[in-house]
């Protein structure tokens, strides 16, 4: 009984952290690192969204945010700012918080750099169905 007690209260404890992930990355959460950009030859393949990836179109790829969220990617040398739709997963490479497509990228201003240190803002979320 002693047991089921001590471990009921370290899961009670625990709980606030279990939404921690969610609330985190809610409307107005802002999360900072390093952005990078798409590669052309992935011009024309599949998003994970389902998508066709468009170099022209200003999207992005996140490991976690919802496909269809609307963020606002600001480069934190020069605080230009761009507004930008999650359609895709990525990036896979360690360190980096954000793929944006070429357009998105020459948009911000990073071509010439390759990656930047960002803030992501969420905007918007898409619309749950239910």
């Amino acid at each position: 009984m002693k047991k089921t007690l001590i471990t009921a209260g370290l899961l009670t404890g625990l709980m606030p952290y279990a939404d921690s992930a969610t609330a985190n990355s809610g409307i107005g959460h802002v999360q900072k690192g390093i952005a990078s950009y798409y590669h052309d030859n992935l011009h024309g393949r599949r998003t994970a969204s389902g998508q066709v990836y468009n170099k022209y179109r200003l999207s992005a790829a996140h490991k976690t945010l919802p496909i269809g969220t609307k963020i606002q990617v600001t480069d934190t040398k020069t605080g230009r700012s761009i507004v930008v739709r999650v359609n895709d997963r990525g990036p896979f490479v360690k360190g980096r918080i954000l793929d944006l497509s070429k357009e998105a990228a020459k948009e911000l201003g990073i071509i010439d750099r390759g990656i930047a240190q960002v803030d992501l803002r969420v905007l918007s979320k898409p619309q749950q169905d239910g």
